[in-house]
């Protein structure tokens, strides 16, 4: 499943709209880093609304896909956790460490403009 990257102005939005598999995922990575480097945005919103359930593998993704894209010089937001999938994480020991996160995507396009201007100035 290709998970689609929508540029918007100086930022990418994405949304996970169902669970991916192992290889899935790996590629949602390549494809996210590939993008905020050929399309030189300044940010990455991830939308992660859709997904109820995100095992340990996809939850390692997330965070080193933020990692790796913020080293690449960009801001990321992971924006619409459900609360099943915040007390998985936290039970697992996977909590998204060093990830900007918001409540839906409106506050998450939000944080990121905020992040962005923060690192402009």
């Amino acid at each position: 499943m290709k998970v689609p990257i929508l540029k918007l102005g100086d930022i990418l939005l994405t949304s996970i709209q169902e669970d991916l598999t192992d290889q899935d995922a790996v590629d949602f990575q390549n494809d996210a880093l590939c993008k905020v480097r050929t399309s030189e945005v300044m940010g990455l919103v991830v939308d992660i609304t859709a997904l109820d359930v995100v095992d340990s593998f996809m939850a390692r993704v997330i965070n080193e896909t933020a990692n790796m894209v913020r080293l690449l010089g960009a801001e990321v937001v992971v924006c619409g956790m459900q609360p099943s999938v915040a007390l998985t994480l936290i039970e697992m020991g996977r909590e998204l460490l060093g990830v900007e996160t918001a409540l839906n995507l409106e506050l998450g396009v939000e944080k990121l403009r905020s992040l962005i201007e923060k690192r402009q100035s």
